[in-house]
């Protein structure tokens, strides 16, 4: 299985820390108090690359970088692209 269909199949086991939804909220410059559903929407999205590289994934997407643990699920930061 690659790595965007395993993330893309346990989409409904994506989850953050409260400190986790601070600062992807900061990062973001986000204006939502559901930032799993966001992340979701994003990384479900068709223009989304998944990557995988060691424990995490990495999801490019509209110039965002979301960084999500393979085994928990776990939402570990996110941030806006560098150009």
């Amino acid at each position: 299985m690659n790595a965007d269909n395993e993330l893309l199949i346990n989409l409904d086991k994506l989850h953050t820390t409260e400190l986790g939804v601070e600062r992807i909220k900061r990062n973001l410059s986000l204006n939502t108090d559901d930032v799993v559903d966001w992340c979701k929407t994003k990384i479900n999205s068709d223009n989304a690359v998944i990557t995988r590289n060691g424990k995490n994934w990495y999801v490019n997407v509209d110039n965002y970088i979301l960084t999500v643990n393979v085994y928990s699920y776990t939402i570990i930061t996110a941030h806006k692209e560098k150009k």
